[in-house]
């Protein structure tokens, strides 16, 4: 039954609705985390903005069974969501939790470290994405704590423990683990986590699904596609666990990752050559992708993030 699951995900796109506040109400997880493929577990976040109602959980938690103890993947956006993931790893196994890695600097990944923390839980970060947090963790944390409330009590700045600066591997029980960085993405220090004997990659957020990506003012999007073509997709993984969105396979995560970076970027070349200003880049077709969660909210950001990045590429 756990691999038919893992099957039909990858055969078909899940349904997720940014609309459900909350698919979990015995904790502070916004889905109960599944079996992707045998040993590797993902909670799965809302496909939304984080809120109160869904306690900030609006990324995929994931963590991986080895034999020998379990490898996490995300800190968590909360102590409290951190403990509940926790909680529900005791419940899959007794083997113990022997390293978080953080997939980038963003409050989501890091600010439930405070949790791992207290149960000397060594945390791994890339460089970069340690400095992310150093520089932007305090602003983070004031905004959580702004729409979490009570939920974010608990929560304080802990950095990662220990860093690296391109690969590393892991041989853990049954599993090999590569904790990687493939190129500049979505944003500093972006980190996959890639079992080459599984044929699965938890993508962290070079990859998303059903939701709309968000383009920061430090996101590269000429890089990122490049990242994606010249190491990300030549992973050939099977089983893909994206940054946000449920678990599926290359071809979807690259119709809304990939292909909307190259959609996007070519309407904006588009409105650059015909001689268009910033205030009409916002208004360039996205039409394609209006079923995506979170569009309304980032489809026109995006854009003038797009146009003030390529108008230096000419």
């Amino acid at each position: 039954m756990k691999r038919f699951f893992a099957l039909a995900l990858i055969a078909s796109p899940a349904f997720a609705s940014e609309d459900i506040a909350d698919q979990y109400p015995a904790s502070p997880l916004y889905s109960k985390p599944v079996e992707v493929i045998p040993n590797v577990w993902s909670a799965i976040g809302a496909t939304a903005p984080p809120t109160y109602d869904n306690a900030g959980h609006n990324n995929n938690l994931s963590f991986v069974v080895t034999g020998d103890g379990v490898i996490v993947v995300n800190g968590g956006a909360s102590y409290q969501l951190a403990e509940a993931l926790h909680a529900e790893i005791r419940v899959v196994t007794d083997q113990p939790v022997k390293l978080v890695i953080n997939e980038n600097g963003q409050g989501h990944a890091m600010l439930g470290n405070a949790y791992w923390a207290t149960q000397d839980v060594p945390i791994l970060a890339h460089v970069d994405a340690a400095a992310h947090f150093e520089r932007d963790g305090a602003q983070t944390l004031q905004q959580h704590q702004t729409v979490l409330k009570e939920r974010a009590d608990g929560t304080v700045l802990t950095p990662p423990t220990e860093t690296f600066d391109n690969n590393r591997t892991i041989e853990m029980g049954d599993m090999t683990i590569e904790v990687l960085h493939l190129g500049p993405a979505h944003g500093p220090g972006d980190t996959q986590v890639w079992l080459p004997d599984q044929g699965l990659v938890i993508a962290g957020d070079i990859a998303f699904h059903e939701r709309m990506l968000p383009i920061f003012a430090d996101t590269n999007t000429r890089d990122w596609v490049e990242t994606w073509e010249t190491a990300f997709e030549p992973l050939g993984a099977t089983y893909v666990i994206p940054g946000h969105g449920h678990p599926t396979n290359m071809d979807q995560v690259r119709r809304y990752t990939h292909d909307y970076l190259v959609y996007l970027r070519a309407r904006i070349a588009e409105h650059i050559d015909a001689g268009g200003d910033l205030a009409g880049a916002y208004y360039v077709d996205q039409s394609p992708y209006v079923g995506l969660d979170t569009f309304e909210e980032l489809a026109t950001k995006n854009a003038g993030r797009v146009y003030e990045q390529m108008e230096f590429e000419f």
